[in-house]
């Protein structure tokens, strides 16, 4: 005799028991609805190895981001059939991605500046470096942190030990000292 037809409070809650990581929970809600979703990966991909192992990734999917399911506003057939077909399409995406013909490098262009470009950039570097040292040590190692390594304003109020609205000040100052620099 066959179980009955899990109802969507059945579903809900496995989902939620194997957003708790209950495997018990998590095997019955395969068992459960595999079926549907396999159907869906092969409707979807319509190759069934593909479909398989495509079924195997959601799984761990819904393994990994249960704990997600509370805050959609899905049913939990939806929720997972959402799942399967995402996971699907987007295996169907990185197939074609694979495929980009080699010819298409040969279009690609060289991205390396030319000479002419090279000299330039070099002369702006060292006018760059040469108004740099005409502000104070800390300010000039301030700008190179956070212009040049991305540091965040937070960061170098800590490694300077001044207030963050004080590092501000300063780097904005000295952006206004460099402008005046260069437009020399």
């Amino acid at each position: 005799m066959t179980s009955p037809r899990p109802t969507s409070q059945d579903i809900t809650k496995l989902i939620v028991r194997v957003s708790m990581k209950d495997r018990a929970a998590f095997d019955l809600l395969y068992r459960r609805t595999s079926a549907k979703l396999f159907g869906v990966c092969l409707r979807v991909l319509n190759d069934r190895g593909e479909a398989e192992e495509a079924l195997q990734d959601v799984y761990v999917k819904i393994w990994t981001k249960a704990d997600r399911f509370a805050v959609s506003e899905l049913s939990p057939i939806s929720w997972l059939v959402a799942i399967a077909r995402n996971h699907s399409i987007d295996r169907i995406r990185a197939r074609r991605e694979r495929t980009t013909a080699i010819d298409a490098a040969l279009e690609v262009p060289d991205e390396k500046p030319d000479p002419e470009a090279e000299a330039v950039a070099g002369g702006e570097r060292d006018r760059i470096h040469s108004c740099l040292q005409e502000l104070e040590q800390d300010r000039a190692a301030a700008v190179r942190a956070a212009y040049l390594n991305g540091d965040s304003y937070a960061e170098l109020a800590e490694r300077f030990s001044v207030p963050l609205n004080t590092m501000r000040t300063w780097l904005r100052r000295s952006l206004m000292k460099l402008k005046e620099c260069l437009e020399r």
